[in-house]
């Protein structure tokens, strides 16, 4: 990453703290092999694939943590331009809207404000990925029934980002000089949840742009 690059990506932008991988378990390990095929320009599509011998379910553990920790990073660099003034609700565009539910408080779909709804939805992911009984990080302890379930959602809520992002606020991105980095993070979600049959294809419309978009940088 350029030093240009890096003072925008920068921990002091994050939205959230970075979830990591305690050193010595073999998701750190799956991580660690994970991150040195994307450093060594390996094609994106091979990089996602699981690897032979491995728990599907520690590979989609290790790609959830990895995902959340960059896409939380991208909306940080433009958040102080996500407002309610600006973004009085949560959408992808004329055609698509995003009502927040987590059957907590919003126990029914709500319109939002994007920020409002990017703020629970970190927070929201932030609880599932540091609940132990869901993303278990001792050696032995087994994932839930409905993991792949709850990872589904999870990933399916954070491509909303990328929409949002892509739609509303990609010319900020452009200014900070950041549309290479950005692409390449939507290219690698993309693959993986493509690979792994993780989104729904209705859910990947958005960005489809009459399928112009993703078909010109994924395909």
């Amino acid at each position: 990453m350029s030093i240009a690059l890096k003072q925008v990506f920068n921990k002091d932008k994050t939205f959230r703290p970075k979830r990591k991988f305690e050193p010595g378990t073999q998701r750190f390990e799956l991580h660690k092999r994970a991150q040195a095929s994307l450093n060594s320009g390996v094609d994106l599509r091979a990089a996602v694939q699981l690897p032979s011998g491995e728990d599907q379910n520690d590979w989609v553990a290790v790609h959830v943590v990895d995902f959340f920790n960059r896409i939380n990073l991208i909306y940080g660099t433009i958040c102080e331009f996500c407002t309610e003034r600006t973004c009085p609700v949560m959408s992808g565009g004329p055609k698509y809207e995003y009502r927040w539910q987590d059957d907590l408080k919003y126990k029914k779909p709500t319109a939002l404000p994007a920020p409002q709804y990017m703020n629970l939805l970190m927070d929201w992911i932030e609880v599932q990925i540091n609940n132990e009984d869901i993303f278990p990080t001792c050696v032995g302890v087994p994932f839930p029934k409905n993991f792949l379930q709850i990872c589904k959602k999870i990933l399916c809520r954070l491509f909303r980002v990328f929409v949002h992002v892509y739609i509303h606020h990609f010319d900020r991105v452009i200014v900070m000089g950041a549309e290479a980095h950005v692409n390449t993070c939507y290219k690698h979600f993309y693959y993986f949840v493509t690979e792994m049959n993780l989104i729904d294809r209705k859910e990947l419309e958005p960005l489809g742009f009459s399928k112009e978009m993703t078909t010109r940088m994924c395909h």
